[in-house]
């Protein structure tokens, strides 16, 4: 029964995060428990505890976090312009004469967006708010416009720069560096963030083109459900110039290069680039609109919250994986995937089903400092490959996203969608979309050099 203690700390935790309590304290406070718990029971000593010191130095020194307060600062002030207006606007009537024109361009500004600003929830509300009411005026089925939207938005899970993958890297990286000296190799090549926004390039590519290739087909074979694109349906009534078109599109096609064109070409780590892209965002906010204090003001105050949040709960899961670990409870999983049939395709099978179920219930952070340090360095033992891995995640978890009923990104759109909108129709318009995020899963399963090969060319 001993040997289950640790189950039981990652089931309370779960019980505890379903109730609402605080991620931070929640993680702190049952694996101090579980750690009175397991000195009271001689499973390990108070000294033992100390190693927490070093954890937590380890992660305020940890230059490659400080890539997360800047890239949140560069998507909050980027979500304070008129880009995304802009974007839409002006490419809805470049994609006019394409079947299912207004909904490609929904796609291809949620992708621009994602790969500026990287944060998921704040992607699916603003797309709601401004393509939404758009799509509706142009005659689209609710439930693909709906669908369309939520889809577009979580590509913020899987396209650089995204928070996820940056929090991914660093989990993975220190999980990675575990399992090779357990190995006995003392020399292995570290996995970095910039690994990981590389790998995600083409999977990111693919799954776009996947959104605007199913929006053809409708507009093709259904145009009833994505008519042409009407410009006496839309709200503005203008046509816009070459210029104002390469004004919309410019700024952030301009800050992908910056950011993700620094990183493949050596130049900078992601750290670098993203101290380079949130000056870039507060110089594109100034062209666009006038900086105000209170505007500066309220950015910083939204990106300290934020980082806040994501460190403090980083801190709180450097004690659990600590407590876990002194439990016996790293030994307890590779044991279980070491007796799974099948071998390590069943154990990635697994872990894979888990954490989309966990998905429902936890968002991506928890996931990310609970389950991922738990479940990654025993299928790194077995040979998997950390970059696909990561990858692998970070896709489970945006479908996991828009799964009904619990997906967050649905959530989201429910909250800023018109009445007139059932939340039955947003349920089926993400159906589609979550079939071709597992089919994408399939296909890296089946040829992960599509995730491998670009990293390892540079």
């Amino acid at each position: 029964m001993l040997e289950l203690l640790p189950i039981f700390m990652f089931v309370c935790i779960c019980a505890c995060l379903m109730l609402g309590y605080p991620v931070a304290f929640t993680l702190a406070g049952v694996s101090l428990l579980f750690a009175g718990v397991g000195i009271l029971l001689g499973l390990f000593q108070l000294g033992n505890l100390l190693s927490y010191v070093e954890n937590v130095y380890g992660i305020m020194t940890n230059t490659a976090l400080i890539a997360i307060p800047l890239f949140i600062f560069m998507g909050v002030t980027l979500e304070r312009t008129k880009i995304a207006e802009n974007l839409l606007s002006n490419l809805s009537y470049v994609c006019a004469r394409l079947p299912a024109g207004m909904g490609i361009s929904v796609v291809l500004v949620g992708a621009l967006m994602a790969a500026s600003t990287g944060i998921v929830g704040a992607t699916v509300v603003t797309m709601g708010l401004m393509s939404l009411p758009a799509m509706l005026k142009q005659k689209y089925q609710p439930a693909l416009a709906c669908g369309t939207i939520c889809a577009t938005g979580t590509l913020g899970q899987i396209i650089p720069p995204s928070i996820a993958l940056v929090l991914l890297g660093d989990v993975l990286s220190s999980a990675y560096q575990q399992s090779q000296l357990k190995l006995g190799i003392f020399n292995a090549a570290p996995v970095s963030v910039g690994d990981l926004f590389v790998g995600a390039i083409i999977p990111g590519l693919i799954l776009v083109i996947m959104y605007c290739l199913y929006l053809l087909a409708i507009g093709i074979f259904k145009p009833e459900l994505a008519p042409r694109y009407n410009k006496t349906n839309e709200h503005t009534q203008h046509t816009p110039t070459t210029f104002s078109l390469i004004f919309s599109i410019a700024p952030p096609l301009l800050l992908m290069v910056m950011v993700l064109g620094s990183i493949i070409a050596g130049i900078a780590t992601p750290t670098e680039a993203s101290a380079v892209g949130a000056f870039a965002a507060l110089i594109l906010a100034a062209i666009k609109q006038k900086i105000s204090f209170t505007m500066l003001f309220e950015t910083c105050k939204n990106t300290a919250g934020i980082t806040s949040m994501i460190f403090a709960i980083l801190l709180g899961s450097a004690l659990f994986s600590l407590v876990f670990k002194l439990l016996g409870g790293d030994t307890l999983i590779i044991g279980f995937f070491e007796t799974l049939p099948g071998g390590t395709s069943m154990a990635i099978l697994v872990v894979m089903v888990a954490i989309f179920l966990l998905g429902f219930i936890l968002d991506f952070i928890e996931i990310t400092f609970v389950v991922v340090p738990i479940v990654a360095p025993a299928l790194l033992l077995l040979g998997v490959d950390p970059i696909w891995l990561g990858i692998m995640i970070a896709l489970n978890l945006q479908t996991s996203f828009l799964t009904p009923p619990f997906g967050f990104a649905l959530f989201y759109l429910r909250r800023v969608a018109p009445p007139e909108v059932p939340t039955s129709a947003i349920y089926k318009g993400v159906s589609v979309f979550i079939v071709l995020q597992v089919l994408l899963m399939a296909g890296l399963a089946i040829w992960p050099s599509a995730v491998t090969w670009l990293p390892s060319r540079f």
